[in-house]
């Protein structure tokens, strides 16, 4: 398979780089800087992304090229751009003129085949502190911006070119005319990376790396388990075991429902009710990162005693998809950690199952376009994302039986009223958040001092930045209304209106 390479040096937005390439139908792999893969026959191009360092920094990332520049076609970007123009004898400086937001590029030389069908005007993204003042010899500027002079380059003699500006995020209007026309026209890759394709390939891969062993997997409900249950499913037959647990920290009737809903896809399940062992060793817990680390531990405790019950099992598979990976990632392999995932990361040295993540390259959009291909019901594919340690973190204090209870109601109507007004598949992750306040408020003739909740909803494409959405007022005047009516313990609903970045999705 044709295959694009991205050489991540740190950049929040390296996945997005190699997402948009997929959405071509290309196949892209992401491998940190200093751990550059064999570059086999099959890899056509490589791209560098941009990253949290100046290249003029002591610590400042450095790519061994020498397989690289002048050999197969690059692109550059950002750090990239600027770290090739320094390597050729060109100047890097910080920049006096603030270069982050949107620029229109007034300068494009026409007979660039990597700025082909993209004209004067074109509006771009910009995130750098440096700035290039003064390109090497042989390199030659294909485009400006009114305060970046070298917008783009290219190196005579080479395919091989660069830009400080950020084609793969959405601001950038012609960012994806730009990929192909590198990833097509300059690598000549055919595009053929395709939801069949990848099923294909992981069906082998999963059949080559378990072979007739048995394979557990912890279903959610949620669509990354569903895919990837379906997945092992189309590989391994009956040597798949789904176990369901309920940790106490799932929305409302979530655990019999899921239960109910996999009844007709084929999948062996197996329920098993650990509510409480997860609200004893989340008691008294307040920190975001020890409640992870606690359901993490306490998942895995679950799963081993469960395994133990199908006899050579050796398997454990997860849903563990990209965006996991990448936010816990450190930034030398590749970028800025955010937060822990208790999906990521390996399992414990006594536990007996070695670990199977067949969704761990794949966005979730691509996860929802591999589900359909596979015939999973759209009420499945189409639910909103849930976060790995549920409730929990959606409680802003420590976890109770009873704060859950609160939540699960609040939730619950939210986002039932959101599929009744037939809003709920224009918002991409929709909750409600118990915050650690008491407000004054007045029901009949009586004062209440009672739980003030926040409502999230969020519009995104692959969450790894996300807008706020504008719900109707009137909407959100009878959710409001009748969260304070029917849950006991509420008398105060507030909306969250920040968006991703500078705000995460969740609240911890």
């Amino acid at each position: 398979m044709d295959t694009i390479i991205v050489l991540d040096f740190g950049s929040q937005y390296t996945q997005l780089i190699a997402r948009k390439i997929r959405e071509l139908n290309i196949y892209c792999e992401i491998h940190p800087y200093n751990k550059i893969p064999e570059l086999t026959a099959d890899v056509k191009g490589v791209v560098f992304s941009g990253s949290p360092y100046s290249c003029n920094a002591a610590d400042a990332p450095v790519p061994d090229m020498t397989a690289i520049k002048g050999r197969l076609p690059l692109l550059a970007v950002c750090y990239g751009a600027q770290y090739l123009a320094k390597w050729g004898g060109g100047t890097v400086a910080q920049s006096s003129v603030r270069e982050y937001g949107r620029a229109n590029l007034q300068y494009v030389d026409a007979e660039s085949r990597l700025l082909k069908g993209i004209g004067v005007g074109s509006q771009v993204w910009m995130s750098h502190g440096d700035t290039i003042e003064r390109l090497p010899e042989g390199y030659r500027c294909i485009c400006s911006t009114e305060s970046v002079k070298y917008a783009g380059y290219q190196i005579e003699g080479e395919q091989t070119y660069a830009i400080q500006f950020h084609p793969e995020v959405h601001h950038s209007v012609d960012g994806l005319v730009l990929l192909r026309n590198f990833a097509v026209d300059i690598c000549g890759c055919s595009q053929s990376w395709t939801p069949e394709s990848f099923i294909d390939m992981t069906v082998r891969q999963i059949r080559e790396q378990v072979g007739d062993d048995k394979v557990i997997l912890g279903l959610s409900g949620g669509v990354d388990s569903s895919v990837a249950a379906v997945l092992l499913n189309r590989a391994i037959g009956h040597n798949l075991h789904c176990i369901f647990v309920d940790n106490g920290l799932l929305r409302k009737n979530e655990f019999e429902g899921v239960l109910e809903s996999y009844k007709d896809m084929g999948l062996n399940v197996k329920g098993v009710d650990a509510k409480e062992r997860f609200y004893s060793v989340l008691a008294g817990v307040t920190d975001p990162e020890k409640k992870r680390k606690a359901i993490g531990k306490t998942f895995i405790d679950v799963f081993d005693e469960a395994s133990k019950e199908v006899v050579d099992a050796k398997w454990l598979a997860q849903g563990t998809i990209y965006p996991d990976v990448i936010e816990s990632s450190s930034v030398k392999g590749p970028s800025q950690t955010i937060k822990s995932h208790h999906n990521v990361g390996g399992l414990p040295d006594y536990m007996s199952l070695k670990l199977v993540e067949p969704l761990r390259s794949l966005f979730k959009d691509e996860v929802r376009r591999v589900g359909r291909q596979l015939g999973i019901r759209e009420e499945l594919i189409g639910r909103h994302p849930f976060p790995g340690p549920g409730l929990a973190i959606r409680i802003l204090s420590d976890v109770t039986a009873e704060k859950v209870r609160v939540l699960q109601e609040v939730d619950d109507i939210f986002v039932r009223g959101l599929r009744e007004s037939g809003l709920y598949d224009k918002v991409w992750q929709a909750g409600a958040m118990l915050l650690p306040v008491q407000s004054v408020g007045v029901m009949g003739d009586e004062r209440t001092y009672e739980s003030v909740v926040a409502l999230r909803a969020v519009e995104s494409v692959d969450g790894m930045t996300a807008d706020w959405s504008h719900l109707p007022y009137d909407f959100m005047a009878r959710v409001s209304n009748e969260i304070i009516n029917k849950v006991r313990g509420v008398n105060r609903v507030v909306y969250d209106i920040s968006s991703k970045p500078p705000a995460t999705i969740e609240w911890e």
